[in-house]
């Protein structure tokens, strides 16, 4: 048995969403967070910037002896994973958007994304959406000032609540029943969310796609579980 601990990165606090979801279901693991902070947020930012950044948080935890690192961020997936995968022998697991489900459970034919614009961009995002294209209507938000709302304690704020309805809104009167946050920095968001979709929203358990191999050679998990311990990474709305 590996004793080892799993680290856990982002650029932020979002990753803490991850970490929450790993510390309940994974509670004999030793978990070691790295938050860059200083450098957030990732999602306006240049490939080779975030690049340099991940390399040094990779660095950091594989000189903290981790077994594996989950890049707990879609920004920093989305512009360095196959960088890290290329450069590091030891298992990495990304996030992307969990358009699938999204796809796969909508009613109305139409699903919304809110992402950082790096995700949005990124190549996993694109093959993703291009694969359901004809199956659903992709509409797409780069959820600006969220991730400094977070990282300033100000999620539960009226001007949280503004800036959510800005965003969220149009998805809503597009009739998007489906709403994914392809941010882990979003659901610090949630109880905005809320009440901006009103009382007749129904939350269903989806998730932030990630590459359950290395879990399920780490730990023998059924894929199920591994989506199951991703839940709370993204929402689906229906209404």
């Amino acid at each position: 048995m590996n004793n080892a601990p799993i680290g856990v990165f982002d650029s932020g606090l979002g990753g803490l969403t991850v970490w929450r979801e790993l510390y309940r279901k994974l509670p004999h693991e030793s978990l070691i967070y790295y938050g860059d902070g200083k450098n957030c947020p990732y999602g306006d930012k240049n490939r080779e910037e975030v690049t340099a950044y991940v390399d040094l948080a990779v660095r950091r935890l594989i000189d903290r002896g981790v077994k594996l690192i989950v890049v707990a961020c879609n920004a920093a997936t989305a512009m360095a994973i196959d960088h890290l995968r290329r450069n590091y022998a030891l298992p990495l697991v990304g996030l992307e958007p969990a358009v699938k489900p999204a796809a796969m459970a909508s009613r109305s034919g139409v699903i919304g994304i809110l992402a950082t614009a790096a995700t949005l961009n990124g190549r996993l995002f694109r093959e993703t959406s291009q694969r359901y294209a004809d199956r659903v209507k992709i509409l797409t938000q780069v959820g600006e000032g969220f991730v400094e709302l977070v990282e300033s304690n100000r999620e539960q704020t009226p001007e949280a609540l503004a800036r959510v309805d800005k965003l969220l809104r149009p998805m809503l009167d597009a009739g998007a029943d489906q709403i994914v946050l392809g941010c882990t920095h979003y659901p610090f968001l949630s109880a905005a969310m809320r009440r901006v979709i009103g009382s007749n929203a129904r939350y269903l358990c989806k998730l932030f796609l990630c590459n359950i191999s290395f879990f399920q050679q780490f730990f023998n998990f059924k894929f199920y579980f591994i989506i199951f311990l991703f839940h709370i990474m993204a929402y689906s709305l229906t209404l």
